[in-house]
């Protein structure tokens, strides 16, 4: 992948290396990858190093190092539905039942699995870089930066809250107010590895932005917004409200109707940090959550 950048005025004077980790973000990681490849920097169409002093007009070109795949991740002909692609990322709609990355209960038929494959037949020299990851058993929208650079770029637009993402959930009981905002800090339980729980003392913090769109004595169908990214966060949230997701037996929900969390998510946008584009993408809810919703009346 090849940058190109056209030093500003007030950007003069400074070294390649403080230019590329203080205005774009470069790690020192890649900083380090980029001396080791012979014409990867450039300024006016000669090589430089990154010592080199900018000057105002210069062109600043980077040659990013092809990266080598991952042994640890088998490519595998696996249904992607690609909703968005372009040369620096894309966005799947990942199916429920489907982990993003490979584990001891999940090897072969992961998401990183597909795009191993996918990047192989499609000359894409690159490692699986997944952004917004989504639990095995929630559906929806996952944002994949299809290199280093690219992945740290969109890391520091998540720390910044500039990577949104809307879900939709159906909860057990009726919740009578409209909207409201769960501000509960949320730890790892006592005795496991893998549950989360609301811990007022030790947890870190944690926000969830809640809209009813419909509701009856049996359910709430929600629009859910985050403010922080924590493990399990809306699943543990609801259950803490008292009205627990339906189908997440792990966290209070019942599994007699609906056989996984009905959490999907169904929106995610952000400002593109190399083309400035505003993207925006959505998708429809899948079968099984349209069918929960027939059942419940809350369509």
């Amino acid at each position: 992948m090849i940058l190109r950048w056209t030093i500003m005025k007030n950007e003069e004077g400074m070294l390649i290396k403080t230019y590329l980790q203080q205005i774009h973000h470069f790690s020192r990681r890649l900083l380090v990858s980029l001396k080791k490849e012979p014409g990867s920097i450039q300024v006016n169409g000669m090589s430089q190093w990154v010592t080199y002093t900018l000057q105002s007009e210069d062109i600043l070109k980077i040659v990013l190092p092809s990266e080598v795949p991952s042994d640890m991740i088998t490519p595998k002909e696996l249904p992607l539905d690609i909703i968005y692609e372009d040369a620096y990322c894309l966005v799947v709609n990942k199916p429920a039942g489907q982990a993003c990355l490979p584990s001891m209960n999940h090897r072969n038929n992961t998401l990183a699995n597909g795009l191993s494959y996918y990047y192989q037949k499609n000359s894409i020299t690159s490692t699986i870089h997944i952004v917004t990851r989504l639990d095995v058993e929630t559906s929806g929208l996952v944002l994949i930066a299809k290199n280093q650079y690219i992945h740290s770029l969109f890391s520091q637009m998540q720390q910044e809250g500039k990577i949104h993402r809307v879900y939709e959930a159906i909860a057990h009981g009726e919740i009578i107010q409209k909207s409201g905002i769960i501000d509960a800090p949320i730890g790892r339980k006592e005795g496991s590895i893998i549950e989360r729980t609301v811990d007022l003392i030790n947890g870190k913090q944690a926000i969830t932005n809640f809209t009813v769109l419909h509701s009856n004595i049996r359910a709430s169908r929600l629009e859910v917004k985050l403010e922080t990214g924590r493990t399990h966060q809306i699943r543990v949230h609801f259950q803490y409200l008292g009205h627990s997701l339906y189908g997440d037996d792990m966290y209070g929900g019942y599994k007699d109707i609906m056989k996984r969390q009905a959490l999907h998510c169904k929106q995610i946008k952000w400002m593109h940090p190399i083309t400035n584009e505003k993207i925006q993408l959505d998708v429809d809810l899948p079968t099984d959550m349209e069918m929960l919703l027939k059942r419940l009346i809350l369509v």
